[in-house]
C-alpha cells in the first residue's frame, strides 16, 4: 500500500506545476494533501478528483488559507471531518478516512511562524491534539496521520538547528511534545524506521538558495501507531520536481485497507 503525503502550499498552485500529471504515475493507494488554500467549490476542474479514487476535502472557513484534502482508492467505511474542536476545525486541518481495521488521516498543524498569536494558537493545537492522539491509541484499530506536522523533531531533522532554536518549529516545548508522542504514548516516526540519514528534509525556505543548497527542515510527517512498525517497506522524498515549497513524501507499507 502506497501513501503520498504533500503540503501543497495552494493545491491549485500545485496543479499548475504538474503534480497531478505525476501522481498519476504513482499508482498511490491514498494521497493526503494539506494547505489546499481553496473551498472546493472553487475546484471545478476534473484534476481536482483523480479518476480512480475517492476524493475528500475539509476546507478552512477563510478563503485562501490551510484545508486539507484525502483521496483512497478503495470506498472508506467511514469519513470523519474535524477534531471536534470550533477554533481550529474552521481551518480545515483534520480528515480522517477509516476501513475495516486502518485509518488514514491528512493533517494540517498550525503554523507559529508568522507571529506570537499565532504560535499560541499552535500551542493551543498540541494540548487539545495530544489527549486525542491517546485516545486514539486505545482504540482496536492502526493509524497512520500524515501530514504537516510543523516542528523538526531531532537536530538531525533540519540543517541550521543552532540558530533555529528559539524560532517556532523547533522550539523545546514543541519538540518535547513529539517526544512525548513517540516515547510515551508510544507513535512511531515511519521515515525513520527506514532512513537515518541526515539531510533529510521536506520543506525549503523560498529565501536564498535553500532548496538548491538543500538547507531545509523535515517537518512533514507519517506517524503510525506501533502495530504498524513491522509493515514500513520503503521511504523516499521527492524532489526531481517542485510542486511546492514541500516535497512529497512517499511510504510503502505491508498492509492493506
Amino acid at each position: 500500500m502506497r501513501v503520498i503525503s504533500l503540503n501543497a502550499n495552494g493545491i491549485r498552485s500545485a496543479a499548475r506545476k504538474g503534480f497531478f500529471e505525476w501522481l498519476k504515475k504513482q499508482d498511490a493507494d491514498l494521497v493526503c494533501i494539506q494547505e489546499t488554500k481553496a473551498q472546493e467549490h472553487q475546484l471545478t476542474d476534473d484534476v481536482f478528483y483523480p479518476a480512480g479514487y475517492h476524493c475528500y476535502y475539509h476546507d478552512a472557513e477563510k478563503k485562501g488559507y490551510s484545508g486539507v484534502a484525502l483521496y483512497s482508492k478503495a470506498k472508506p467505511k467511514k469519513v470523519i471531518v474535524g477534531l471536534g474542536s470550533d477554533e481550529f476545525d474552521r481551518e480545515g486541518r483534520y480528515l480522517e478516512v477509516c476501513f475495516e481495521r486502518l485509518s488514514v488521516v491528512s493533517l494540517y498543524l498550525p503554523s507559529g511562524s508568522s507571529s506570537e498569536e499565532r504560535q499560541q494558537a499552535k500551542f493551543r493545537f498540541l494540548d487539545l491534539f495530544m489527549p486525542y492522539l491517546q485516545k486514539l491509541r486505545r482504540r482496536r484499530r492502526e493509524y497512520i496521520l500524515c501530514g504537516d506536522w510543523n516542528i523538526a523533531h531531532k537536530k538531525i531533522d533540519l540543517k541550521n538547528w543552532r540558530g533555529n532554536q528559539k524560532n517556532s518549529g523547533f522550539l523545546p516545548e514543541e519538540r518535547a511534545w513529539l517526544d512525548e508522542l513517540f516515547d510515551r504514548v508510544g507513535y512511531v516516526d515511519a521515515f525513520r524506521l527506514v532512513n537515518a540519514e541526515p539531510d533529510q528534509y521536506t520543506w525549503w525556505s523560498n529565501r536564498g538558495q535553500a532548496w538548491a543548497k538543500n538547507v531545509g527542515w523535515r517537518i512533514d510527517y507519517q506517524i503510525i501507531t506501533p502495530g504498524l512498525r513491522d509493515k514500513v517497506d520503503a521511504v523516499s522524498i521527492y524532489k526531481e520536481q517542485r510542486f511546492s515549497d514541500h516535497a512529497p513524501l512517499i511510504m510503502d507499507y505491508r498492509i492493506t485497507t
